[in-house]
């Protein structure tokens, strides 16, 4: 792996520790959890207290989801808000994984606003 590479990574989960560090999510506002990688993304909503995960979508293994990846996400923010509707969640903790507030991420986040989650 070059150099430029670790970096950035190495600084990414640093981000993520800081995060980390300082959200948790409970049963009653559990946290939204995203990774985007460069073929899909996968997004859950996690009880940190009892170390569960309450909803769990992802794109890997969606052979008829076509269309770039801020349309995948999009997709995912809507699937996770509908089924935390079906369980009767509203309000979580957006965790972004150390990655920035915008395109992909921003999407899932704003998908999810629109499917009725409270942030």
């Amino acid at each position: 792996m070059s150099k430029v590479l670790e970096k950035k990574r190495v600084h990414r989960l640093g981000r993520k520790r800081r995060i980390r560090a300082t959200i948790k999510g409970s049963a009653k506002r559990p946290r939204l959890s995203v990774f985007v990688s460069n073929m899909h993304v996968t997004a859950q909503l996690i009880d940190d207290d009892a170390q569960k995960t309450l909803v769990y979508v992802t794109t890997t293994g969606q052979k008829s989801l076509k269309g770039t990846m801020t349309e995948k996400a999009i997709w995912v923010g809507g699937e996770v808000g509908k089924e935390a509707r079906a369980k009767k969640i509203k309000a979580v903790i957006f965790d972004r994984g150390g990655k920035l507030y915008h395109g992909r991420v921003a999407a899932l986040a704003d998908a999810a606003r629109k499917a009725g989650l409270e942030f």
